[in-house]
């Protein structure tokens, strides 16, 4: 007999999605709040480039070290329990971040800290996926991506609030309150039902999950039985698939998608821009709490074009989203390379430039390679190597943020900020024939169809770029 989805199932699907993406907030604010922090970290603990180089990156090289462990940890323990573990690495880095009295202190617990945004980056975009209904899976997956860049907004306005007392031992420290809020929120609620089909151990607990989270007997067990199918399939398969099948030629173009698709993301420019625009905006002229508070208005745009990708996700689809968001990025970052090529540098007219390029390159990318890069990597891998696969791309991720993170104070200081800004402006342009050319489109299909196309049929890749190209 089916039944209707009643209010009190409702709020419990919106809860399971506010709490399964607020390790984004996470995410968003630890990596965010450093920029600002960075103005007066000094005041306390003397720092020269070099070693704010490495505050700025201990978190990201912690995130490959949590990324690279996530994959075998999340098969398991399960999606949920890897992701509370998380919360408490968060809790503990961010204590010890906030209470540091030296440089070394600092970057091993910002370290830390990053370790729990590696595994939140890897599981939450997993779990979200595995949770949600195909035709809205795009939309609800992108709520990571919001609140990621609600996290960044947020700790921009903490950045400005405690501007005037310095007070960047609270910028970091805040930090724990939605830490806290994940752990004991995700307490209550559900595993992932195809973690628990994947394990045979825990089928009844799987249809109960289902039932709660289609509100319908019999929809919930279509799709269970769906699932089981896609499980016994790759189990009778003579040869089921192991991680190392990814570099063998029925696997290998998917690969080389998530690898692209998060090498692009990270060398598009968007990590200048989020931690290092209170120095750009410093050397044009701007005051600290001026470049502070002009920072707050990009990541307040940078929220906000979230919201619309929530909604164009799946009607629009994945790719023509990142083929209009690539252009977007390019054109923003052409106009801040060959204008500050040109020389305009300084004044009123590079502070107006300036925000207009930010502006228009922060706005692309949120309705775009933001949120769509966390949605379409779990769509990408079959269940059985899902979390490896996801491991290793994230890793990856984290291996190119920390690259250009690392890199970019460097080449600002050996070539200026317009080399280096055309060179994000080359890369988004490629980012645009990427998306164009190789791109698989895979809304409104489950996990399990999207599976069946891209790695049990022999033209697989082929069918993907074919349903790409239309």
């Amino acid at each position: 007999m089916e039944s209707t989805l009643t209010p009190p199932r409702q709020k419990r699907n919106i809860a399971i999605w506010f709490f399964g993406a607020l390790g984004g907030i996470l995410w968003g604010y630890d990596t965010g709040v450093i920029s600002g922090a960075l103005l007066f970290i000094h005041q306390d603990i003397p720092m020269t480039p070099l070693i704010e180089g490495f505050v700025v990156s201990g978190l990201l090289l912690g995130a490959m070290i949590g990324a690279g462990a996530s994959g075998k940890l999340s098969d398991r323990l399960g999606r949920k329990k890897l992701i509370l573990g998380g919360a408490i690495i968060f809790i503990i880095g961010t204590i010890g971040a906030a209470l540091a009295v030296n440089a070394p202190m600092l970057i091993a617990f910002r370290l830390v800290i990053g370790i729990g945004v590696g595994i939140v980056s890897v599981v939450v975009p997993m779990y979200l996926s595995e949770l949600a209904p195909k035709h809205i899976r795009g939309g609800l997956s992108s709520l990571m991506q919001l609140m990621v860049t609600t996290g960044i907004f947020i700790a921009g306005v903490t950045d400005l609030a405690l501007t005037e007392v310095g007070g960047w031992r609270w910028m970091i420290g805040l930090g724990v309150i939605p830490a806290i809020i994940l752990f004991f929120g995700l307490m209550t609620q559900p595993e992932s039902p195809r973690w628990l089909l994947g394990s045979h151990r825990h089928d009844q607990e799987a249809l109960a999950t289902l039932v709660n989270l289609r509100g319908n007997d019999q929809a919930a067990q279509d799709e269970m039985a769906e699932i089981q199918q896609s499980i016994r399939k790759e189990e009778e398969n003579k040869q089921p698939l192991r991680l190392t099948d990814l570099v063998t030629p029925r696997l290998r173009p998917l690969l080389v998608v998530g690898i692209l698709l998060v090498f692009f993301q990270n060398f598009g420019g968007i990590n200048t821009i989020i931690y290092y625009a209170p120095t750009l905006l410093t050397n044009i002229g701007f005051t600290s709490q001026g470049a502070i508070l002009a920072n707050v208005a990009i990541t307040l745009v940078n929220l906000l074009m979230t919201l619309p990708a929530i909604r164009l996700i799946d009607r629009v689809g994945r790719r023509p989203l990142l083929i209009g968001g690539a252009i977007g990025m390019c054109f923003g970052m052409l106009l801040l390379g060959v204008t500050t090529v040109a020389g305009l540098t300084s004044g009123t007219g590079a502070v107006v430039v300036t925000l207009i390029g930010v502006t228009i390159f922060i706005a692309s990318f949120a309705i775009s390679w933001g949120p769509v890069q966390w949605v379409l990597l779990p769509e990408l891998f079959p269940q059985r190597i899902r979390a490896g696969a996801m491991s290793i791309c994230t890793t990856l991720n984290w291996l190119f943020n920390l690259t250009v993170a690392v890199l970019f104070p460097t080449l600002l200081a050996q070539f200026g900020a317009g080399p280096n800004f055309l060179f994000f402006a080359l890369t988004t342009f490629l980012a645009f024939l990427f998306a164009w050319k190789l791109l698989p489109e895979t809304k409104g299909r489950s996990l399990e169809e999207i599976e069946q196309e891209l790695v049990f049929q022999d033209d697989s890749v082929s069918a993907g770029s074919a349903e790409a190209s239309r």
